[in-house]
């Protein structure tokens, strides 16, 4: 009888941490979407006194696969490295990439960046590009990112 019992518990368990881990796979995935008359950087617990974006530059038009270059303090990276991510008008992931630190990432200077982001073939129109901060703590508060818009056309 407890071993029934306490096989019912780690299955309950391993519901909750299956159901957890997919719920915020989600809520990571999708991005709320900036009003369509904003020309800007996004800045979400961000300034430009930490991050640079010098390409792409918000509303530029790019082909389907383009580089995303700048430069970030060192510790917006971890392990020398912080995630892109590319999302349709819908909020729909499209692409990912890992922007790599190009100098030495151990510090609070800036350090140059870049990344390669290829789009699906299938995919015109405008998107979202994201900068996340690396968050190897997954603690909300040390969460960080900025996002603008660009046309993906060629």
């Amino acid at each position: 009888m407890k071993k029934l019992i306490l096989l019912i518990v780690i299955l309950i368990i391993i519901a909750l941490a299956i159901w957890v881990f997919f719920f915020q796979l989600k809520e990571q995935d999708s991005i709320q979407l900036p009003s369509s008359n904003n020309k800007s950087i996004i800045y979400n617990n961000a300034s430009a006194d930490l991050i640079k974006v010098e390409l792409p530059f918000p509303d530029a038009v790019t082909g389907k696969s383009f580089s995303v270059i700048g430069e970030a303090r060192g510790f917006w990276f971890f392990e020398a490295s912080f995630p892109i991510q590319l999302f349709d008008k819908d909020g729909k992931l499209l692409a990912t990439a890992i922007a790599q630190a190009q100098e030495d990432w151990m510090t609070e200077n800036f350090v140059p960046f870049k990344a390669d982001i290829i789009a699906p073939e299938y995919y015109i129109g405008e998107a979202i590009l994201v900068l996340k901060k690396d968050n190897p703590s997954g603690l909300p508060e040390n969460d960080a990112s900025i996002s603008f818009k660009i046309t993906v056309e060629y």
